[in-house]
């Protein structure tokens, strides 16, 4: 009797360096691949009533999935699909194909530990084991120098402990050749994005990249940013622009649906400074790199208080409230600050924003508007592309103050910020029309704009936030 072992993706949806997909080829004489679209993931809401997942990653997702499909026709196989409850519909297809493992890439928040173990209660009462691998890190934890519950609470501590002694493994080769999915098995429809509640919707023209799911893009875009453009060789330079494509990598989305592997990154990275050249910026990258398997560990190490009011930390500060009328603002676009209701613009119409932008939007609903650092975190689950719950959550406790972060008072002057990272307002013209006869040395502080100079620049009723920017100028 042959030996038959579904592999479960998760956010895993590659085929390079995916261990349990390698491990199932090695183990079993027939492989089926699986993807569930999570029906609680893809159609739920958040506690505060966003979708959990938003059109931009939704479909994002989709095609990725779809690419995943491909890329495994194209070596002799197939993904089933499906859309429901993992734990059901993987325990009821290990009973049809009579199964003799599953596996999968462990998680480690809330949400998706529930739907494992529920799934290994299932597979235990029929006779079938569940097998976790890892897959979401650059380092292996079982290769750190202090067990996970020992992982320092600040990042350099964390940086200055790994960097130089911990190795990065080498990425698993992607297979190139699979058994046919087992006869007669009915291996799905790919669902659209009406299927979970979104209607079909064009690319805003100013996105700063067309981000498209799937590992051949995601393998595509990281070729592009190191070895056709070699625009990683500037990286630490450019890392905080707010236009264009090539001021950051932008890898984030493919990293978070796991359709590239931070390994396969690094080792390229370490293959592009010995070909070409290292300096900074490609240390700058690693160095980013570092930051998720921080933000996972603080995860691993904490469980579901990086979700909690008061943080790792458990500081709860009660001078922020769950106030509607200030929080739609911040999210609408719509707070009388330019660069905070640009950035949010170009969240709310692409799913995307950079760094800078998250930084600065985050401090001003925590520092400057009191609102709960929660509703904002859960507005970023709902709309961004590269939502990583460890990462977003992460740095939001970060910013609040109540994570892993010395600094607990940092706080981000929006007008600083703005004339250091627009300096010609630029960006606030390309997402705030209001703005675009607004001229450099006026477009910062607009509540010194004359009345008269408001009507010839076709501000309209832009509601300046004055008691903000008197604030920032001190």
């Amino acid at each position: 009797m042959k030996n038959r072992a579904i592999v479960w993706f998760r956010q895993d949806l590659r085929l390079h360096d995916n261990e349990a997909l390698s491990t199932a080829l090695r183990m079993a004489d027939e492989v089926i691949p699986v993807y569930i679209f999570d029906e609680r993931v893809f159609s739920g809401k958040t506690r505060f009533g966003f979708p959990k997942t938003g059109k931009f990653r939704a479909r994002f997702v989709i095609e990725s999935v779809e690419n995943l499909r491909q890329n495994l026709r194209q070596i002799g196989s197939d993904l089933f699909v499906r859309v429901g409850k993992p734990e059901v519909l993987i325990a009821e297809l290990a009973q049809q194909i009579k199964a003799t493992w599953v596996l999968c890439n462990r998680e480690r928040t809330q949400e998706e530990v529930l739907v494992q173990d529920a799934l290994e209660q299932k597979l235990w009462s029929i006779g079938v084991e569940l097998l976790y691998s890892r897959g979401k890190m650059l380092y292996h934890t079982q290769d750190l120098p202090v067990p996970v519950q020992h992982t320092p609470d600040t990042f350099t501590q964390f940086r200055k402990e790994n960097e130089h002694i911990t190795p990065v493994r080498a990425p698993m080769p992607s297979p190139t050749s699979m058994p046919m999915l087992t006869g007669g098995l009915d291996t799905g429809e790919m669902p659209r994005l009406q299927d979970f509640g979104h209607a079909p919707f064009e690319t805003d023209p100013r996105i700063a990249l067309l981000f498209k799911g799937g590992e051949t893009e995601g393998l595509l875009r990281l070729r592009h940013y190191l070895w056709e453009s070699n625009a990683i060789a500037t990286y630490k330079e450019t890392r905080n622009g707010l236009i264009g494509s090539d001021y950051s990598s932008k890898f984030s989305p493919w990293l978070a649906a796991g359709c590239l592997s931070p390994k396969f990154i690094y080792h390229e990275i370490k293959r592009y400074e010995r070909e070409r050249i290292g300096n900074q910026s490609t240390y700058w990258m690693f160095f980013e790199l570092l930051w998720r398997d921080f933000f996972r560990l603080m995860g691993k190490k904490y469980g579901n208080r990086i979700f909690l009011r008061g943080g790792t930390q458990g500081k709860i500060q009660s001078q922020l409230k769950n106030n509607r009328e200030k929080f739609s603002a911040w999210a609408e676009g719509r707070t009388g600050v330019p660069f905070v209701d640009a950035n949010m613009r170009e969240l709310n119409a692409t799913g995307w924003m950079s760094n800078r932008g998250r930084q600065n939007v985050a401090s001003f609903l925590v520092k400057d508007l009191k609102v709960n650092w929660q509703m904002g975190a859960e507005y970023f689950e709902s709309q961004l592309l590269d939502y990583d719950p460890c990462s977003n959550w992460g740095n939001w406790n970060y910013v609040a103050g109540i994570g892993s972060d010395v600094r607990e008072d940092r706080y981000f002057n929006i007008l600083s910020q703005a004339r250091n990272y627009d300096p010609q307002g630029d960006y606030i013209r390309l997402w705030c029309p209001e703005f675009k006869k607004v001229p450099a040395e006026a477009i910062h502080r607009p509540d010194l704009i004359s009345p008269q100079d408001k009507q010839s620049y076709n501000i309209g009723d832009y509601p300046i936030a004055t008691r903000h920017f008197e604030k920032w100028a001190g």
